[in-house]
């Protein structure tokens, strides 16, 4: 039973996640306009990926030579010369009209203030940069919006560096990552013709405690399977759970 407060997540096809927030009164509207502050390596292989997209992307950095740097890498950017902490600067170049803010500078405290800062001043979607996992729950319970550990970013990396190395050895997991602040994973399973999986229906399995068949990948369509669904040879199907160190697909299995 959910409760205010709560946080949950949601597995679907784009499409259906789209009307399941319209129907939950949720407004997502699409980012024209984003505003970096710092022009460190996330900046700038953020305003990379959305170098191709319609989002009009506006960064600070105080360093003229990385300024210029950003410029030639980036010349559909907006680059601006200055303090990123300044209050009338960032008012000057539109943090009350910018659709997300982005503070990614190489110091938590003033990352964790600006993004204070511009929730105060606009209702710009927030990502935050935090180095020191050592106050997550206090942090996490303040309004900087999505907050990125790099540290956790580059242990999910590892760890999906290591699965790709079992996966050489037999394991059948494609992909992993964390989520819920560390506390669980999602894993994507190659589905091979184990009889103790395939063809029975779901209801049927002794699957282990705190795990969820989330998803089922069949042919490239996607299902939200329910009891009575069966997992297929060929099929990749994602399974979140709190259980540690799943290697295959018949580890869900008590």
């Amino acid at each position: 039973q959910m409760q205010s407060g709560d946080k949950i997540s949601i597995i679907a096809p784009p499409a259906e996640s789209t009307e399941f927030f319209k129907q939950a009164g949720i407004i997502n509207n699409t980012i024209k306009t984003a505003m970096f502050v710092g022009g460190g390596k996330i900046t700038y292989y953020v305003a990379k990926l959305l170098e191709n997209t319609k989002i009009q992307i506006k960064i600070i950095e105080q360093n003229v030579e990385r300024c210029n740097e950003l410029s030639e890498l980036l010349p559909k950017a907006m680059i601006i010369h200055g303090d990123g902490s300044d209050q009338e600067l960032l008012l000057q170049e539109g943090i009350r009209q910018t659709e997300a803010f982005a503070s990614l500078t190489g110091f938590d405290e003033e990352n964790i203030m600006l993004s204070l800062y511009a929730a105060s001043q606009s209702k710009a979607k927030l990502i935050t940069k935090v180095n020191k996992i050592a106050f997550e729950n206090v942090i996490n319970s303040m309004n900087l919006g999505s907050v990125i550990y790099p540290k956790l970013i580059t242990s999910d990396s590892i760890l999906q560096y290591v699965r790709a190395m079992q996966n050489s050895m037999g394991s059948n997991v494609e992909t992993l990552y964390k989520i819920v602040a560390n506390r669980a994973e999602a894993l994507e399973f190659r589905v091979t013709n184990n009889p103790a999986i395939v063809g029975i229906p779901l209801e049927k399995l002794r699957l282990k405690d705190n795990l969820l068949v989330a998803c089922i990948n069949r042919n490239g369509k996607i299902r939200s399977p329910r009891g009575k669904d069966v997992i297929e040879a060929g099929d990749r199907v994602i399974i979140v759970t709190t259980t540690t160190g799943l290697n295959d697909l018949k580890d869900i299995l008590k």
